[in-house]
């Protein structure tokens, strides 16, 4: 089974030991992406957000042949529990399957793309927005700008950091603002 990890994120600058084949390619799925996600170290990270911009993301194959293994290799790179990763298996094979749990449903995204790259399968990070959790205002990027400005210069540091070592395809509206208002620090 040929299984693709789909990233967009930290993933693609720093996979840590995420075992992967290669560098990490673009032509992935696109994906609805913001930075709506509020993380327990205070940066605004990325997530699939039905309200965000559709921007392309980035793959790498697993060296895995089996599913479960991919996503057990994702979940413990992410830190996080099995429900906080989406997974994809192609009707092409044996056993056709889709987990989405709490996300947004991307079938009609994934299915196709793996099909078109003879990609048995796809894992992915799906952890769901949570600004407005966090903060208790919606998400929007004059938000997002306004709760960077309230955080102190290390973690504001930090923050900018994240946003700007993102793929130069994730032109989110987020970043476009972020990038505005701290024009050396995100781009």
């Amino acid at each position: 089974m040929k299984i693709a990890i789909l990233g967009w994120g930290s993933l693609v600058w720093d996979p840590r030991d995420l075992p992967h084949y290669g560098p990490w390619e673009s032509g992935g799925p696109e994906f609805p992406i913001e930075f709506s996600r509020v993380s327990s170290d205070c940066r605004l990270t990325l997530v699939v957000d039905p309200s965000g911009p559709t921007v392309p993301t980035r793959f790498a194959l697993s060296p895995r042949s089996n599913i479960s293994d991919a996503i057990e290799d994702l979940r413990k790179r992410e830190g996080t529990t099995r429900k906080n990763i989406g997974s994809f298996i192609a009707p092409t094979s044996a056993s056709s399957r889709t987990e989405f749990h709490h996300q947004v449903d991307v079938t009609e995204i994934v299915g196709p793309w793996c099909v078109n790259k003879r990609i048995d399968a796809c894992v992915w990070t799906a952890l769901l927005p949570n600004f407005k959790e966090e903060l208790g205002s919606d998400f929007s990027p004059d938000q997002a700008v306004a709760y960077l400005e309230r955080l102190g210069t290390s973690a504001r540091d930090n923050a900018l950091k994240y946003i700007r070592n993102a793929p130069a395809e994730v032109a989110t509206p987020a970043r476009q603002k972020v990038s505005a208002r701290w024009p050396n620090s995100a781009s």
